[in-house]
């Protein structure tokens, strides 16, 4: 299957309004699971599929990463050991 070509593929809808991408189509595209893709409808029969563009982590867990830059990164054992000055 080339761009361009136009072949004509068939998938079913499931009853949980899924739907396969053909094998052709996803190794063409090289398509990987978890990937996203964007729907855009174009008319009540007629939809573009597109893969989204890949968007870095923006969670609570990518601060983990960022806040590194501004504290030396410390051992369990040293802050135990600041933690135990305090209690003598």
């Amino acid at each position: 299957m080339q761009y361009g070509v136009m072949k004509t593929l068939v998938t079913t809808l499931t009853e949980r309004g899924q739907v396969s991408v053909p094998g052709d189509v996803r190794k063409q595209m090289h398509l990987q699971p978890g990937q996203h893709l964007l729907w855009e409808c174009l008319s009540k029969t007629e939809c573009r599929i597109v893969i989204a563009p890949h968007r870095r982590q923006t969670s609570a867990l990518s601060m983990l990463g960022y806040a590194k830059r501004f504290r030396p990164v410390r051992r369990t054992s040293e802050w135990m050991a600041d933690i135990r000055e305090g209690e003598a």
